[in-house]
């Protein structure tokens, strides 16, 4: 009994969900199953995820509750997920003359039993009495390359090949079978005056009425016109911002040289100038020199007006 009460505080004491860095397999355990008083639990509450994990033991302890005189049976049990019955039961048999208030602390080996086996767990207590502090605790072990393509030092494990699909670009497309794209066509409109060149626009014509080409005719070049307008609208669109970058450019230099926020805020010294020419009458003489030139200007206009009625 001193043993098992060692090992099973060793395993309280065992970190639970320990994962290794190493391929080598690993230990682990879960806390405790028992979380209510319906004294069942569902084992994918319980036990960690990863693939490759078996079970290797089952520790339990409670407390029974019974009158002296009475027949209790208790039985930890596990449900098989595979099939019918239990995969694991253990029974313990409160005869009586058992004393109320007693505990039990076991620890059953199960070899190693795959996780998936492992269903639902639960206490059953027949008889007149009850368990308290109900405790249940899975051991168990993890081996990494349970899948081989775990770690590539893993016994079986085969370098990945990447699935890349064939894929038959023809079916998906061709360009032969488009009815905007003629290659033949477009290499005679370019210049070629072949024989081959004129059966060929000769066999694309046929069928074809007066009207449906002269549609094809005004299509084209309606689409040729608006290219060109694209075209020239584009050119003038980079000449008028090429224009107004350099206009920016001008009046940021003029701006950066003068600089004009403290050109104008100079003042002169000495306040007003008042004005220093005084008139000493307000009739100010007439200009002989500039009438005599007036005359001779009149005069001379006078004189050549004259000539084209003497001729």
């Amino acid at each position: 009994m001193l043993k098992k009460l060692l090992l099973l505080g060793w395993v309280l004491c065992y970190p639970s969900f320990s994962y290794s860095e190493s391929i080598s397999p690993y230990y682990g355990s879960t806390g405790n199953a028992v979380t209510d008083q319906s004294l069942r639990w569902s084992m994918g509450n319980v036990l960690p995820e990863p693939p490759g994990l078996d079970i290797n033991a089952v520790i339990y302890n409670y407390t029974i509750r019974k009158e002296l005189d009475d027949s209790v049976t208790v039985n930890v049990q596990n449900e098989n997920a595979n099939g019918t019955g239990y995969i694991f039961r253990e029974t313990d048999e409160w005869k009586p003359g058992s004393p109320d208030g007693t505990q039990i602390n076991k620890v059953v080996g199960v070899g190693s039993i795959p996780r998936s086996s492992w269903g639902d767990g639960s206490i059953d207590v027949q008889g007149n009495g009850s368990v308290e502090d109900p405790t249940v605790i899975y051991t168990y072990t993890v081996d990494p390359c349970f899948d081989s393509q775990f770690d590539p030092n893993c016994p079986g494990y085969k370098i990945p090949v990447p699935d890349i699909p064939v894929i038959d670009y023809d079916e998906l497309y061709s360009a032969l079978d488009d009815e905007n794209v003629d290659l033949d066509r477009q290499s005679c409109k370019e210049g070629d005056i072949s024989t081959e060149c004129k059966a060929i626009l000769e066999e694309a014509e046929e069928g074809k009425s007066e009207e449906e080409l002269k549609k094809e005719e005004e299509e084209e070049k309606k689409d040729s016109k608006e290219r060109l307008e694209k075209a020239l609208s584009a050119a003038d669109n980079s000449a008028l911002f090429a224009n107004a970058l350099a206009i920016s450019q001008v009046l940021d230099s003029v701006n950066a040289a003068t600089n004009i926020t403290s050109y104008y805020a100079k003042s002169l010294a000495g306040g007003t100038y008042n004005d220093s020419v005084v008139l000493a009458d307000k009739q100010l003489p007439e200009n002989k020199r500039g009438l005599r030139n007036g005359l001779a200007q009149q005069l001379l206009h006078n004189k050549m007006i004259d000539m084209q009625y003497n001729r």
